[in-house]
């Protein structure tokens, strides 16, 4: 990995991490206390406790793309080490999905006796839903990524033994 790509996408992480930092510390509380004074039938907290665990998650596939870009770039990605950070972004992917969903229950649920003009319309919950099943399936595209980077990881001990054999016989 070169190293320009290596600062472009740190750059990039570190503005990510920063705004999710912004966004939990100031704008999650400023919308839990604007709905909360505005609304009284809805209750925000679950919804901004949803957001920010899925800013959470969000942060920590960050950071573990940052671990995996210093391992690219010292050439230590090939390694077992390196599936430690796979897993938790597959993981954190896959709780992003069910906080989706927790999300789309939540919508839906607002519906059981409000009034007409105050439902969430049965498309905003099947969008939420259908987002849902997309962040599920990068955590899927991610843990077929992993399988990759163990069938790589063999063929490095594989090619690194044989070069061993090949020392030995010259």
């Amino acid at each position: 990995m070169g190293k320009l790509a290596v600062l472009a996408l740190r750059a990039v992480i570190a503005a990510l991490l920063a705004g999710s930092l912004f966004v939990q510390a100031v704008l999650l509380p400023l919308i839990y206390f604007d709905a909360r004074d505005g609304a009284g039938d809805v209750a925000p907290l679950p919804f901004v406790v949803l957001v920010f665990l899925g800013v959470v998650a969000a942060q920590v596939v960050l950071v573990c793309v940052w671990r995996l870009v210093t391992m690219a770039r010292r050439g230590t990605v090939f390694s077992h080490a390196a599936f430690r950070f796979v897993d938790v972004i597959t993981g954190a992917f896959a709780s992003a999905a069910v906080l989706i969903w927790v999300v789309g229950v939540l919508l839906a649920s607002l519906n059981q006796g409000a009034p007409e003009e105050d439902q969430v319309a049965p498309g905003v919950v099947l969008i939420v839903g259908g987002v849902g099943l997309a962040v599920f399936g990068v955590a899927l595209v991610v843990l077929v990524l992993r399988t990759l980077l163990a069938q790589a990881v063999d063929r490095d001990v594989e090619a690194s033994r044989m070069r061993a054999e090949l020392d030995e016989v010259i």
